[in-house]
């Protein structure tokens, strides 16, 4: 039997339909970060910084031998540490080893004046560019547990990167890159490996991509001579039909999702990546300010240039590991393991900031470099040194930061932070501040409770801006 209504009540049944056709259409305007996870998002506040290059030191440099000297160390060296200075707990247990003395020249650098000793001579021609840390400290012992707090905020696996985050709170600036990209100097293992760009519990379309070391930066981003444009796209538009089919029933696997945008990203990227990682487009200039014409020199000097080039393209996120397989460590033999791999680096990372600076990015990039942690001014095996999580020295330039002065202070041995100490969870909260971000907000609900960066414990160091 048919039904029919009177024109009064059908736009009173069919009101909310109506109703509903603009909201749609506002909705379709305004959430095009939902749609797209990685589009560029608002900032909760104006600043400078855009972009992140974190120069990671895997191994744990020694910042009583770079940034941080210590006369007393010299003066009491190969004796037992003083009574006075609370004994930490160190990787190896060594702590009633005999103090070692660096073997050091410093000097001061700048207008300011900054100390860096004479392992870092290129960098020191940056001086009053670098805000040095003096004061961090970190929860990780070993460097499981110190890289893993340094990239995600905790020494137990399982939580979102920093970069996951920073991509997480602000999106790409150009949808045919990455939003945050990985490199490292070889092929080593990182300790932990990809979980350090992983995203934990957050969907895994914010994690890192991975550039390759040597060749070309990017696997398989070609098309095969014999296909052109028109038939990949179709084999494509039939791959997403048949992935987002599998997707549909699998909502909590948001790795599926992931692999769904990184096709569409490999396909967009055939046509500016190319162009993006194309460093033949480099004058032999700024090759050579880079290092990339020196052996010692090249790979990480490439990685650099790489680097600058993706956030000159709107790359929020670029990491860089250098001494990939913690070569920093340095139980023994500290002179010739530091001495090597400060010169593979020194170069590479002035270069680096010079190139920045003279470009007008200094301003947009903020520039990190630091390790896990630090080592111990108490010796191991005579010539190298322990960990040191307790007190170590990290540095930011660009984006916005005060450069040419040291922040906080470490106890006359180097082993404590004890003025102004940044817990790491400090140091994440200043990267978001300084990137527009208030960590507080930017919040991931997982299984119901809210997550941040810092685990609710940090706050931002804002007296390192200008």
């Amino acid at each position: 039997m048919t039904t029919y209504q009177s024109r009064r009540e059908m736009l009173t049944s069919a009101g909310m339909g109506f109703g509903a056709l603009p909201l749609a259409a506002m909705l379709a305007d305004s959430s095009r970060a939902d749609v797209n996870p990685n589009a560029a998002k608002v900032h909760h506040r104006q600043t400078k910084a855009k972009s992140v290059i974190f120069l990671f030191m895997e191994g744990g440099p020694s910042h009583i031998d770079l940034f941080d000297p210590k006369p007393l160390l010299k003066k009491l060296s190969g004796q037992s540490m003083p009574e006075s200075f609370e004994r930490p707990v160190t990787a190896m247990g060594e702590v009633n080893s005999p103090l070692l003395q660096d073997q050091r020249k410093w000097a001061q650098h700048g207008d300011s004046g900054l100390w860096i000793s004479d392992w870092l001579p290129r960098t020191a021609t940056c001086a009053d560019d670098l805000a040095v840390i003096r004061s961090c400290w970190s929860n990780g012992i070993n460097h499981a547990g110190g890289v893993c707090s340094m990239n995600t905020g905790s020494p137990i696996a399982g939580r979102p990167s920093l970069g996951a985050w920073v991509n997480y709170g602000l999106g790409s600036e150009n949808e045919n890159l990455p939003a945050f990209v990985v490199m490292q100097d070889t092929n080593s293992q990182v300790v932990n490996g990809a979980r350090n760009w992983g995203t934990g519990f957050m969907p895994a379309i914010y994690q890192g991509t991975r550039f390759n070391t040597t060749g070309n930066p990017i696997s398989n981003l070609s098309r095969p001579k014999n296909e052109d444009a028109a038939v990949q796209q179709r084999k494509l538009k039939v791959l997403d039909y048949l992935n987002r089919r599998h997707a549909a029933a699998r909502p909590q696997q948001t790795e599926l999702e992931a692999r769904i945008a990184g096709y569409e990203l490999a396909f967009r990227m055939q046509t500016s990546a190319p162009e993006a990682v194309d460093l033949s487009q480099e004058t032999a200039e700024t090759q050579t300010l880079y290092g990339m014409d020196e052996k010692v020199t090249a790979t990480f000097g490439r990685q650099c240039l790489l680097a600058r080039r993706l956030v000159e393209r709107g790359v929020r996120f670029v990491q860089l590991y250098h001494g990939a397989g913690s070569k920093w460590d340095s139980h023994s033999a500290i002179e010739k393991n530091h001495t090597s791999l400060c010169k593979q680096t020194d170069q590479c990372v002035a270069g680096l900031l010079k190139d920045l600076k003279q470009r007008g990015l200094l301003d947009s990039t903020l520039v990190v470099w630091g390790g896990e942690f630090g080592r111990t001014p108490m010796s191991e095996k005579g010539d190298g040194r322990d960990h040191n999580p307790t007190g170590f020295t990290m540095w930011m330039a660009g984006g916005g930061v005060k450069g040419g002065r040291t922040i906080g202070t470490t106890d006359e041995l180097g082993l404590h932070a004890v003025e102004d100490r940044l817990h790491v969870h400090d140091l994440h909260s200043t990267i978001l501040w300084l990137m527009g971000l208030n960590h507080r907000e930017v919040v991931y609900y997982d299984k119901g409770r809210p997550e941040r960066i810092d685990q609710n414990e940090g706050h931002p160091y804002s007296g390192i801006v200008a």
